[in-house]
């Protein structure tokens, strides 16, 4: 491809080694705090400090490699900077000093992005595009990339050390960094402004049901309920959109699970981190360079009914693996989690059975539904607001067949009852009143059971509205 071979040629094949073998090498991260979300870190605005800049990191991994001792670095850059024509201030020095740092040993001029706690999203859509999403809502800052070959190079830097690629022949990859944050990167032809990169980061501290209930995403007797339902093992879906969240309710609602269980998680990217000791955790492959070596979610689903487990925890079903979970929820493996992409309940089970279709199996849309109505006992709908916030919108249970149809009930439901001045939405959750079908069998299986849980609440009167 004309594009990655201009990028590649555009610096040395020696640079490139040096900052690899310098990637590999123990430095110690810099302490310095990150920077404020959208202010970018003070950086030398004119060409000169660019030259500069572009100098010191050539001659310090020359001298760092010579020294053999990583940890000399910042001494010897102050030593270099001393020795240049170009006079800086402290502040301007110790800045340079931390972005050569995040250059050689992080991931360049996002690196303090992914540092911030604030942050839950870093977006680069082009060298002098960088977003990054808090609460809920995008911002652009003012973080700058040098051109697309230096986006592609921190690309590299994310993917090569857990064994993909990206090249002519694999345009995009989903990849993880350490600490867990998902990526996708895509490059040209298929990004038709140079390479774009998106990071979702990952969580320090994995959320609990109480944070989620802080941050109004459901209720106590919402949590009450799922915790019954999951330790009675009933079968659940998680749906929503993208960016909905439901990754973390997923991850939340699994903690429900009891430690004397044999948990097996399955997923792309592997995100998930489950608090039990006993859990096996899986993430599929993507082909090697000669198309080869790939193993799919489907296979994994199929390989962990082999090893014993209590509960399969699949992190999302896009396609042909949906009819392999159905039929571990209906033959024993009860209990089990997934996710899918759907903006209602309803909306879920028509791309469930979809789903179903692309296994390639010649099944009616009857008998496909009864799998789906057999195995699915509940779905949590989950929504990314208007003002970025996300609410569990709806818990609704899977009642049975109708005829044709899969018939539905709401359990727990969101009602959205205005917006501020501010455009912040306005609403409150509540039962629906309808006592749900599960209720004897969540009491034959020891769960406590309060019929307080499912009685509607009084909309709560709210000022400024609009």
């Amino acid at each position: 491809m004309a594009f990655l071979r201009s990028l590649r040629e555009s610096s040395s094949a020696r640079e490139v080694e040096r900052t690899t073998i310098l990637h590999d090498a123990t430095l110690e991260r810099h302490t310095a705090p990150a920077a404020s979300v959208v202010a970018a870190p003070p950086s030398p605005v004119d060409e000169v400090h660019g030259h500069l800049k572009a100098r010191l990191h050539i001659r310090l991994v020359d001298e760092l490699l010579a020294a053999g001792d990583p940890s000399q670095w910042e001494a010897l850059a102050d030593a270099a900077l001393a020795e240049e024509p170009v006079v800086v201030t402290r502040a301007e020095r110790e800045q340079i000093l931390r972005e050569l740092l995040a250059e050689m040993k992080g991931y360049g001029p996002i690196d303090h992005l992914l540092r911030d706690p604030a942050i839950n999203e870093v977006m680069v859509n082009a060298p002098d595009q960088v977003y990054v999403e808090v609460a809920g809502q995008l911002r652009k800052t003012d973080v700058r990339f040098k051109d697309d070959a230096h986006v592609l190079r921190i690309i590299e830097k994310i993917v090569s050390p857990i064994g993909r690629r990206i090249d002519e022949s694999s345009p995009f990859v989903d990849a993880r960094l350490p600490d867990g944050s998902r990526v996708h990167a895509i490059i040209p032809p298929l990004a038709l402004r140079g390479p774009c990169l998106t990071i979702r980061k990952f969580a320090a501290t994995p959320l609990q049901v109480d944070d989620l209930i802080q941050r109004g995403t459901l209720t106590p007797a919402m949590a009450n309920f799922l915790r019954a339902a999951i330790a009675a093992r009933l079968n659940i879906v998680i749906s929503g959109g993208t960016g909905s969240g439901k990754t973390t309710t997923l991850g939340v609602v699994s903690n429900f699970i009891d430690e004397s269980e044999r948990i097996v998680t399955i997923e792309d990217a592997a995100e998930l981190r489950l608090q039990q000791a006993h859990w096996v955790a899986l993430e599929s492959r993507p082909p090697n360079a000669e198309g080869k070596g790939a193993v799919p979610i489907r296979e994994l689903v199929r390989n962990s009914l082999r090893m014993r487990p209590d509960r399969i925890v699949v992190g999302e079903v896009r396609g042909a693996e949906t009819l392999d979970m159905l039929q571990a929820m209906n033959t024993g493996h009860d209990g089990s989690l997934t996710t899918a992409h759907a903006n209602t309940p309803r909306d879920m089970l028509r791309r469930l059975e979809t789903m179903v279709m692309m296994a390639g199996m010649d099944l009616p849309s009857r008998a496909i539904r009864e799998q789906i109505a057999s195995a699915v006992q509940l779905i949590i709908q989950q929504s990314r607001l208007s003002d970025g916030t996300r609410r569990i919108t709806h818990i609704t249970e899977v009642v049975g067949m109708e005829g044709e149809q899969i018939t539905l009930q709401d359990v727990f439901s969101f009602v959205q009852t205005g917006r501020t001045a501010e455009g912040h939405v306005q609403g409150f959750h509540t039962a629906t009143g309808t006592v749900p079908h599960c209720l004897d069998l969540l009491r034959s299986r020891g769960q406590p059971i309060s019929l307080q849980w499912f009685q509607a609440i009084t909309p709560p009167v709210r000022e400024g509205s609009v």
